[in-house]
Parts: structure tokens; C-alpha cells; sequence
């Protein structure tokens, strides 16, 4: 099996951006005035199938809403993630059960054990970066 890698450059981030079509948005808010809702919708409107995860919903922004990242049952190349740090490991071992290629967590999310969790288990992670911040700066 591979090893996941922890992502830096932004060559390789705008490679994984490119190469994406599926997006797990993790703590994806029903609320207009969230990041979350305003990443996930500057996602889809840029050609990426968004796939809305948040228990309490059961659908956000036109899509239909998953419980937990393991009952998706599409393939899925980001886990984009906006939950609390101390959360991350949790959802880390629910990722690894559907193996997407990267699991991205948002700005001021990082979580070291998660991360070491996850390229152990050959899933790309990327930490503390905003995805629509970087796909407007790196896609053109």
C-alpha cells in the first residue's frame, strides 16, 4: 500500500485541485453566512460534485446530505474538513473507510496524530489551508 504524504507545495496542491471531482464537505452548515456553505458553494459552481456531510441534515445546498463520511457511497477524491481540531481523528478513521485520495483540513484546523493516521493509511493530508482560497489562487 502507499504512504500518504503530508501536502505543501502549492504545485502539487493545484495537481490534486485539477484532478478532483469529488468533494466530501465535512461540517457543511445549512447557514448562508458560514464558510462552510460559502466554500461548498464556490466548490460546486466551479464544476466539483459536492457532497454535503453533516448528521442533523438531510440535504444542504441542493445535494443530498450523509450522517457520517463512511455511509458516502460515491467515490470521493477530498474529504474537505470544518470541525474543531479535537475532532479531526474521529472523522480521520471514518475517512480511511472509503479511501479518498486527500483529506484536507480547513484554515486553523491541524491535527498531527490525524494526519500521521491517515498517510499511515496512504490518504494524502493537507492542514491549515482553505480549499476555495487556494483553488482562486492556483486555478486559473
Amino acid at each position: 500500500m502507499k504512504t500518504g504524504r503530508i501536502i505543501t507545495s502549492e504545485e502539487e496542491i493545484k495537481d490534486i485541485l485539477q484532478n478532483s471531482k469529488n468533494i466530501a464537505v465535512l461540517g457543511l452548515s445549512p447557514k448562508p453566512e458560514r464558510d462552510s456553505n460559502k466554500v461548498a458553494l464556490y466548490l460546486k459552481a466551479h464544476g466539483y460534485k459536492v457532497i454535503p456531510v453533516h448528521p442533523a441534515q438531510k440535504e444542504v445546498i441542493g445535494e443530498k446530505a450523509y450522517t457520517c463520511v463512511d455511509k458516502i457511497d460515491i467515490p470521493v477524491d477530498i474529504v474537505d474538513v470544518f470541525r474543531n481540531p479535537s475532532q479531526i481523528m474521529g472523522h480521520a478513521k471514518e475517512a480511511v473507510a472509503i479511501k479518498p485520495k486527500v483529506f484536507w483540513m480547513q484554515l486553523n484546523i491541524e491535527n498531527q496524530e490525524a494526519a500521521s493516521f491517515l498517510t499511515s493509511s496512504g490518504i494524502d493530508v493537507i492542514m491549515n489551508r482553505c480549499i476555495k482560497i487556494d483553488h482562486e489562487k492556483l486555478i486559473k
